[in-house]
């Protein structure tokens, strides 16, 4: 298998819910790519059938890859072992609660594909959020 151009990097906690919308979502995007692709999904603990359901994915998808943690460790430490295992020329690094579409990645790399560097995504829409969460968010962001 040659390497990847594009890593995509999904920690995942507690999704199990989810899993299947965001697996149809990424192959939909994913298939139509020109570059080559692999997925790594870091589970972070779950204790829900967030496991059981990455480990299904991957058995039917080769380039999907699990990073299963024993626990807990936190977002930051998810994302730091799915780049130590991304294999890519490009990394993208996505939440799995799809709070963000999976179809922003497209126009990242059109941007990547321009000469950038660094190509940073920011919410433009915060849904479901309460006031304060959105007003923090604006001042902080």
């Amino acid at each position: 298998m040659q390497r990847p151009a594009l890593s995509l990097i999904i920690p995942v906690f507690n999704e199990e819910e989810i899993i299947a919308e965001l697996d149809r979502r990424l192959k939909g995007l994913l298939h139509e790519m020109d570059e080559t692709w692999e997925v790594v999904f870091v589970d972070d603990g779950s204790r829900d059938g967030t496991p059981m359901a990455l480990q299904a994915l991957a058995a039917a998808e080769p380039r999907y890859k699990v990073i299963s943690f024993s626990r807990n460790f936190g977002h930051q430490a998810a994302i730091t072992a799915g780049m130590d295992r991304a294999e890519g020329d490009a990394v993208v690094i996505m939440d799995a609660d799809l709070q963000d579409p999976p179809e922003v990645v497209t126009e990242m790399i059109q941007k990547w594909r321009a000469g950038y560097d660094v190509v940073y995504g920011q919410r433009s829409v915060r849904h479901g959020e309460s006031v304060f969460k959105r007003a923090t968010a604006a001042v902080f962001y």
